[in-house]
């Protein structure tokens, strides 16, 4: 790995980081396509490539949060308590049973497009359902639904709360609380993700341990990007970053469900 790819991958990171860290996501669910195919890491070995930037990556958002006061409270612990053992076995099925990069692309696409049109509609056609949802979510459906998120996290290398924020934050909680919730279960999860992958890269066929220069080039990327996003939060509108990310989330979804249909 050469020191000009390092450098895309600072500012591939921390341009991704920018924009994604104010909603509650760490980037890595964009970051992902970029390494597949910008800088053909191969398959297994991306997903934990992507844990490694998130574990580099999240104390940047985390500290802001921290300085504010926003890291305590009950959802902090639920989602971290559920994704932190789904990611082991997401880690377990992505090596054992989903190595190859077909059918890698094709559950990326099958994730990620139908995610971003559903961030897209509850944007821009709010309802009082969405109210309604948030009331109906109890800490134990919380809890279940982190724990799902983290199998599937685990699998793609996105930690978890990546997904769970988007989600939370589309049936209409608020972005203030959700963010940091999300962004502390991204790194836990990714710490324990990606320690996982480096002991089954003991004994698994493949490549499985993580490209540590460009996931830790892209980490920094992220620390400063992170930082930066969770600074400027308040001052940003929560409608234009929904649409943001619900559009992006749709068009990888497209581009890979092509990719992988040829």
């Amino acid at each position: 790995m050469d020191w000009g790819t390092g450098l895309a991958g600072l500012v591939t990171g921390l341009l991704i980081a920018v924009i994604t860290a104010p909603v509650g996501v760490s980037g890595a669910v964009f970051l992902l396509p970029v390494q597949l195919s910008v800088f053909a890491v191969p398959s297994p070995a991306v997903t934990p490539t992507n844990l490694l930037y998130n574990v580099v990556a999240g104390p940047g958002a985390l500290l802001r949060h921290h300085r504010t006061g926003t890291l305590h409270g009950p959802l902090v612990r639920r989602l971290v308590l559920g994704t932190l053992p789904g990611v082991v076995v997401g880690a377990a099925i992505r090596v054992f049973a989903i190595p190859g990069p077909v059918v890698f692309k094709a559950l990326v696409a099958g994730f990620l497009l139908p995610l971003g049109l559903w961030l897209i509609i509850r944007t821009l056609l709010p309802s009082r359902r969405s109210r309604q949802a948030r009331d109906a979510l109890s800490p134990r459906a919380v809890t279940g639904l982190a724990l799902a998120v983290g199998v599937v996290g685990g699998i793609y290398g996105i930690g978890g709360g990546s997904l769970l924020g988007p989600v939370l934050v589309g049936r209409g909680a608020p972005v203030a609380q959700v963010a940091p919730a999300a962004l502390a279960s991204t790194f836990a999860t990714s710490v324990v993700g990606a320690a996982t992958y480096a002991l089954l890269a003991l004994s698994g066929p493949g490549s499985i341990a993580p490209d540590w220069f460009l996931g830790l080039a892209c980490g920094a990327g992220g620390l400063i990007g992170g930082y930066l996003g969770a600074r400027v939060q308040p001052h940003l509108p929560e409608k234009a970053l929904r649409l943001l990310l619900g559009t992006l989330a749709a068009a990888v979804g497209t581009l890979y469900a092509a990719q992988s249909l040829t």
